[in-house]
């Protein structure tokens, strides 16, 4: 009977994790970002304290978001109007979401930098040294392969909607072309805090879902990464 129960309490436990992935789209990109971070421990081959420190920070961060979906979806159940105390309840299990996310950049800046900043003078310097006009030549490929895409999802039209998002794309392609072009430190930040404004509208707006602004992001990082190398 022990067994049983235990066995039930995994699977309550795998249930909630799953709805907290069906239903909430930041667990959703949590687990993207889980994804990305761990594939990039192993190609700059960080140490077994480093991988370490990253799963606690990852395991705090999913703890967070998934404990602020409980609070929400309690505080729901009772009462769905405007209350004082039910916003406290809601606004507190942000801010612990907030303080965990903001805790993880900061653990993922002192892994990570030291481990790249020696690749990025070499690079940035190389790729500086491109000529302008193939800014216009990745923006005009991230066009075609936008609508391409599109025609080949059946998602959305042309100007509108679908598989990748075009506007962040686009907003991808400009802002990988400046951050090889320019030399100013503050203009790449401008220039990828625009990127992100952009495909956060995306998403506000329901124009578009995450993954295809995910998608648009990584087609125009990639096509402008393409061009400028293939064309110095």
């Amino acid at each position: 009977m022990k067994s049983r129960n235990l066995l039930e309490s995994f699977n309550y436990a795998f249930e909630g994790i799953i709805y907290a992935f069906k239903t909430q789209r930041n667990i959703r990109l949590h687990f993207l970002a889980t994804a990305a971070v761990l594939v990039a421990s192993l190609v700059l081959k960080l140490t077994k304290l480093e991988i370490l420190m990253l799963f606690i920070t990852i395991a705090f961060v999913v703890m967070a978001e998934m404990i602020n979906t409980a609070i929400e979806t309690v505080v729901d159940m009772f009462t769905k109007a405007h209350h004082p105390l039910a916003a406290i309840a809601k606004n507190v299990a942000a801010g612990a979401v907030l303080i965990a996310a903001t805790v993880a950049v900061i653990v993922g800046y002192l892994i990570f930098f030291p481990a790249i900043d020696p690749l990025i003078p070499k690079v940035i310097t190389t790729l500086q040294k491109a000529p302008a006009y193939l800014s216009l030549i990745a923006l005009l490929l991230t066009v075609v392969l936008v609508i391409t895409g599109k025609a080949l999802t059946q998602r959305g039209t042309p100007m509108q909607g679908g598989m990748p998002s075009g506007h962040t794309a686009l907003s991808s392609a400009a802002a990988t072309a400046i951050l090889f072009i320019t030399k100013s430190g503050l203009v790449t930040v401008l220039a990828l805090f625009l990127l992100l404004m952009v495909a956060e509208s995306r998403i506000e707006n329901k124009v578009h879902s995450w993954d295809e602004v995910l998608a648009g992001i990584i087609l125009g990082f990639l096509v402008t990464l393409m061009v400028f190398q293939i064309m110095m």
